[in-house]
């Protein structure tokens, strides 16, 4: 059964929210136009008041709050830790779903051949490509790593993208229609990877140059400064306008519970014009539906730019693998028209088995897979060390952006993520993280400076389930306190705070981090 917490919050005084839509009004004029919902539709107003209290931040800091320890509500998993913590299922499926996960699960790991091939059910990779298997970017369902030494890129790889041109292509984006535009050979991936008879593109190569920092007690830490470029370009130079844009994969836990959190509360976060005047401009990402053409907000990827794990899924089969599906139907995957030998390529679409190389069957199955990775429990929520840190993260200011808790929609799609408390520390909007962090690429409503909030729910677990501690949208940080020193933009007044903080209450705030 699903605890049905005690008390509950929408999140924002109906001051805050009038003043909300005024702001959208201001800043996007679409919202109103497209539907999106600023108040929650799914709850009376019994449940209201419950979920407002629920929600309510945290203000004692002496015990942990009740189903603090719970970070995915019922779905949570409370399975050991170890390897495996990122690959277990929703804890509150019912028997038949769970088949449906491991069937999902098969299919993540699968690894897909080129065409033709024998194995006509699993051919049709590439012809370009960065990975053979969804696992092997989201190895153990974990996070991602730079290339470092004998390790290879499978789990990082460069978004490439340019500028608009025009007025056309500006309106393009304007309209949310396109994120961007991709180089006009390499397309909006580099792929490091090709089937027999074909190039690949090229190869990502960093290198690092260290910069030291000292804490006003003296204690030191090092922060490493990426730079980037691309080796054995195959099929002539990029443009001159492409940006590089490095990204290492995210974690796959909560995907569904994300999912389910409700668009209203998500808004009540934003101020894009910072009327607050407390430095965080918060801006939700827009994009439209594949199918439907509807204008939705975007949640998912390091800026947002998708709304649903479907999407989300299909847009990495056909880019990281180059597997068409109904929702991204393109069986030649990121082959731009002026590669043409690998547009002659073969694919592997067999009309016996479905319009494209990876039918519903088989993108629904992954995406209900990704749906219902659960979250791990927390640990030593409850320790001393761990409640101090949590009271030097809400006093840095650092829940302006990572919003502690949220309550999912009761009308939810999946029941196992329906109308739970759950604490992914992500308020999912887009922020200015500075020139330190930016990667000059426009993603939609994402500026070259900005990035979506990314959850730290299981942050702690890094090292166990994926061998390293490497952290932000490159990897650049090697733990969490380099990862808080790049903090820029919007970010600055914390991280500064951050800085000047005792040795002691730092080890705190680590502990905190360590326990999510």
């Amino acid at each position: 059964m699903r605890p049905d917490p005690p008390e509950m919050k929408l999140g924002a005084s109906r001051l805050y929210a009038l003043l909300l839509v005024q702001a959208l009004s201001t800043a996007l004029p679409a919202f109103a136009g497209d539907g999106l919902l600023t108040e929650r539709s799914d709850l009376g107003d019994k449940d209201r008041k419950r979920v407002q209290a629920v929600t309510r931040p945290a203000t004692d800091f002496s015990k942990a709050e009740t189903f603090e320890a719970m970070s995915g509500g019922a779905a949570t998993s409370i399975a050991p830790v170890n390897a495996d913590s990122f690959s277990q299922f929703s804890a509150n499926l019912t028997f038949q779903e769970e088949e449906g996960f491991k069937l999902g699960n098969a299919l993540f790991r699968k690894l897909w051949v080129s065409s033709p091939s024998s194995t006509q059910a699993s051919d049709g990779l590439g012809p370009l490509y960065n990975a053979r298997a969804c696992q092997s970017c989201h190895l153990k369902d974990g996070r991602g790593r730079p290339p470092e030494g004998a390790v290879d890129t499978t789990s990082m790889f460069f978004r490439l993208a340019r500028p608009p041109r025009d007025d056309e292509e500006r309106r393009l984006i304007a309209a949310h229609e396109v994120v961007n535009f991709g180089d006009p050979v390499y397309g909006a991936q580099l792929q490091d990877s090709a089937v027999p008879g074909l190039a690949a593109e090229g190869h990502l190569k960093v290198s690092y140059t260290e910069e030291p920092f000292t804490f006003p007690d003296g204690e030191t830490a090092s922060l490493r400064r990426p730079s980037y470029s691309v080796a054995d370009l195959a099929y002539g130079p990029l443009d001159p306008a492409t940006t590089l844009s490095p990204r290492v994969a995210q974690p796959m836990i909560g995907l569904g519970l994300i999912e389910a959190i409700h668009e209203a509360d998500i808004l009540a976060n934003a101020d894009p014009d910072d009327r607050d005047g407390d430095g965080i401009s918060g801006r939700p990402a827009l994009t439209r539906d594949a199918k439907t053409g509807k204008l939705m907000l975007g949640r998912f990827g390091w800026k947002a730019q998708n709304a649903t794990v479907r999407q989300q899924s299909a847009d990495a089969f056909a880019t990281d693998i180059g597997i068409s599906s109904p929702d991204a139907d393109r069986p030649h995957g990121d082959c731009t028209a002026a590669q043409k030998k690998c547009l002659t390529m073969p694919t592997g679409e067999q009309a016996r088995l479905g319009p494209t190389e990876a039918p519903d069957p088989v993108l629904n199955l992954v995406t209900f897979y990704s749906e219902n990775l659960a979250v791990p429990a927390r640990r030593k929520a409850s320790f001393a060390e761990t409640l101090r840190g949590k009271k030097v993260f809400y006093d840095l200011g650092c829940t302006s952006c990572h919003t502690p808790k949220f309550v999912t929609r009761r009308d939810a799609v999946g029941k196992a993520q329906s109308f739970q408390l759950i604490w992914p520390y992500s308020d999912f909007l887009l922020h200015d993280m500075g020139e330190g962090l930016a990667d000059g690429q426009q993603v939609g409503v994402a500026t070259g400076r900005e990035w979506r909030t990314p959850p730290l729910w299981g942050i702690g677990l890094t090292k166990t389930v994926s061998g390293h501690t490497f952290l932000l949208h490159d990897g650049r940080a090697r733990n969490f306190t380099e990862a808080i020193l790049w903090h820029g933009g919007e970010g600055q007044k914390a991280r500064d705070a951050f800085a000047a903080l005792a040795a002691g209450d730092r080890r705190d705030l680590l502990a905190f981090l360590e326990s999510l």
